[in-house]
This record gives C-alpha cells, structure tokens and sequence, in this order.
C-alpha cells in the first residue's frame, strides 16, 4: 500500500466524485446515504451487479450461472439475480427459505452443503429444487430413506474432490484431496458414489461437480480441474458438467483479477478442447457482487502512540467484515469526502470490539487530516461481509441499502437492540 489516493477501480461502477471531492454512488450521495440510514452501511450498486450478471450470462448462457448466494443473499438480491438470468446456489435450509421467500421458485435453486440434514433434504425435495449436489456417502443413505418414504426422485450431481491445488488461503480451499468437501476422486470413492446412486435409485444423476477454492487469481487452475472433471466424467455419459466458482477480485492497489469474460473464455476454451459433451455450468459468487459495495464508517477514535503505531477505530470492526481476521485478507480505506486525497498517514483501521484482533486493515494509509467524525469507506465488501456478519458484544448488524438512477433503496433494516433480545425466553 502507498500514500495514494485510494485507486478508483476498486470502486463500484457508478462511483462518482464531485467537484468537491466526494463521493457518489448510484447518483446518491454516500454522505447523505449515511446520514440517512445511519453507520456501519453496505451501499450496494445494484446496476453493477446486474452488470456482472450480464457478463456471466454472455459468457456462459441462461440457467448456466448459478449464483453462490452463500457470498451475499437478501430477498431483494435473490430476486435481482434471478431476473437476470442466474439459478441461485444455496447451502442450507435456511438460505433455500430465503430464496423461497423472495418469491423465486425452488425451480431455480441448487442445494449444496457437506452436511446437509434429513430435514434440508426433505424441504429441498418437496419445494422442488433443481438438482442437488451430493457431498457424502451419509447423505446418499439419507436420500435412500427418503426414497424409501415415498418423496418425489430429485436430480442429483456428486461433488467431486479433483486433487486440484488452488492458490489460495488454506480456509477457502476445496479442491485438494485433504478437504472436508465431496468425494475423492484419487482414492474411488467418487465412482463409488456414482455406482451406488445409479444402483439404488435415490435420485436421478445429471451431473458431477467440483469446486477448488475461493478467491482465486490463476485462471489455468480451473482449466486444469475442468481436465480432470471431464476425463472423469465421460465414461458416464451425463448430461452435466458443473465446474464452480471462486474467482477472486481485487482488492487492494495493485491486485489484478480476471474478468468474468476472461474466466468464461478460459473454461469454455479448455472444454471445447477436451471435446466435452456436457452441458457446463459455473457457480460465481464473489465476483458477482464483492467489488459492486462499499462499506462506510464512522471514525470514533484516532489513537496514536509515538513510535509505536496509529489506531483508527471505527464503529463497526469484524462483526460485519470477518475477513482480514479469518484470513488476513487486504483491505483499502478513503475518506467519504475527499476521495481523491491522498494517504501519507500509516494505521491500523480497527472495530470497537473487544478484541485486539479486530482489525480491518492491518497496515493502512489514511487522508492526513482524517479526525474524529469523519466517514469512512472500505470498497470491495460486497461479499463475505453482510453474510458473515455476527452480534459479537451484541453490536447490531448493518444496513443494506441498494442505489440505482439516483434513488436508494433499504433492503436489509439495521437491526436494533430489540432485535438482540428477541430469541431470549428465559
């Protein structure tokens, strides 16, 4: 990180600075949105994400996108998604119930999960999900009691573990043989999966799947496990091919990440090679919608101690970004009203948790006249953020608020210390 101004491509689509040097988007002014809606705020640039959509679409086709709505899911982003053409990937009953209650049809989602329950199994297949991705042996015995039982056979893939190593943190990678994740393919136990389903009759089998991690960079490791997946699967003669999401965005100054374009050429190119018959499906969350918010704050403290470092605590933290202390993910900073300025101040941007881990931004640069009061923004936090949110110190989860055409929209109220105590019976 430098003393520049914050990169303005890290920035939401329709992110514009005025004369005065602050900021915009959607053509709402993001000041005033926080006056309005309050601090912590996610600011969601809704023609952004239809953008991203759009992309995926073109470059993979209607109903080949399947968004992974694990990175960031509300009812009004279900329905956005779905309109613009993407199926909707959830992985709990809980994420189903919310697709379900936006109004989009179980006909557009996909369960996915390593440990999915009788019960999410049975609400699945009832509401007539799409397909279902089968991670475990157990489940496919729990899909067999449930045959057993008389519910309707649902389309089922296998999740396939291909031994595909991705660069990325060791958290959010999937694709390696040592994962908690689907059936291996080194050791059999994928075409085991395979045997006993087309065996036992549990379900209809489409497809298989595979997923090597998240927040990927290096293109060529999707086009090496889209090799392994096809080689695997052509014997089978299935109809479908699903070969994940996790491509990374930039975060901070300096990143570079592929396009969705790009990604889709990729993939579509390495199947056009290995002749793959199959229709191929890809499952994008991040890259859908991390880089189309921002998340504003309010300074409540600079700290500095002389020779030591500078803290600037804001009044949000890792209850609504989780990410830098799970995995030390980079982050930038700008002042809400001087986008432009520059940053020689270096700091530590903290949360207002008890932790001395609740950080944001490790080692930052800050505006130097940056006070207490002030707003301010980091950028690329449409994901992993909101939906990982918690009430740690019982602090209330932000607002979601999506602007477009000069107009905002609240689609996810602040919660309020009511809310906290609403579960508490004793």
């Amino acid at each position: 990180m430098t003393s520049q101004p914050i990169p303005l491509d890290l920035l939401p689509d329709s992110a514009t600075i005025a004369i005065d040097g602050s900021l915009s988007l959607g053509g709402c002014s993001v000041s005033e949105l926080a006056e309005q809606y309050g601090t912590p705020l996610f600011i969601y640039d809704e023609d952004h994400i239809r953008e991203r959509c759009r992309q995926a679409v073109a470059a993979f086709g209607v109903d080949r996108v399947i968004y992974a709505s694990k990175a960031f899911l509300c009812s009004a982003l279900a329905r956005l998604v779905s309109e613009e053409g993407l199926l909707l990937d959830v992985a709990s009953g809980g994420e189903l119930f919310v697709v379900l209650n936006s109004g989009v049809s179980a006909s557009r989602c996909v369960l996915h999960g390593n440990n999915k329950s009788v019960d999410e199994l049975e609400m699945a297949i009832t509401a007539g999900v799409r397909h279902i991705v089968v991670d475990s042996f157990d489940e496919i015995g729990r899909l067999e009691v449930l045959r057993e039982r008389g519910l309707p056979i649902p389309q089922l893939m296998i999740r396939v573990t291909p031994g595909v190593e991705a660069h990325t943190h060791e958290f959010i990678a999937t694709g390696q043989d040592d994962s908690k994740f689907g059936f291996n393919l080194a050791n059999g136990d994928a075409a085991k999966a395979i045997a006993r389903i087309q065996k036992n009759g549990c379900g209809k089998l489409i497809g298989v799947h595979c997923h090597i991690g998240s927040s990927v960079f290096a293109v060529d490791s999707f086009a090496k496990a889209a090799a392994v997946m096809a080689t695997f699967a052509e014997p089978y003669g299935l109809e479908e091919l699903t070969l994940g999401g996790g491509l990374g965005v930039a975060y901070t100054e300096g990143e570079v990440a592929p396009t969705i374009t790009e990604w889709g050429s990729v993939l579509l190119d390495a199947c056009q090679a290995l002749r793959v018959q199959a229709k191929v499906s890809v499952e994008p969350g991040r890259a859908i919608v991390a880089s189309s918010a921002i998340t504003v704050y309010r300074v409540g403290t600079v700290k500095e101690i002389p020779g030591v470092r500078t803290f600037v605590s804001v009044d949000g933290g890792m209850s609504d970004n989780p990410r830098p202390v799970l995995y030390g993910s980079g982050y930038e900073a700008f002042k809400v009203s001087d986008v432009v300025a520059a940053r020689p101040m270096n700091a530590r941007l903290v949360g207002k948790h008890c932790e001395s881990g609740d950080i944001l931004i490790f080692d930052g640069y800050f505006p130097a006249d940056l006070e207490v009061g002030d707003l301010i923004a980091t950028p690329v936090t449409g994901a992993y953020g909101h939906s990982m949110a918690s009430n740690y110190n019982k602090v209330p989860r932000p607002a979601v608020v999506f602007v477009s055409g000069g107009t905002s929209r609240l689609v996810v109220r602040r919660e309020t210390y009511e809310d906290l105590v609403r579960f508490d019976v004793g």
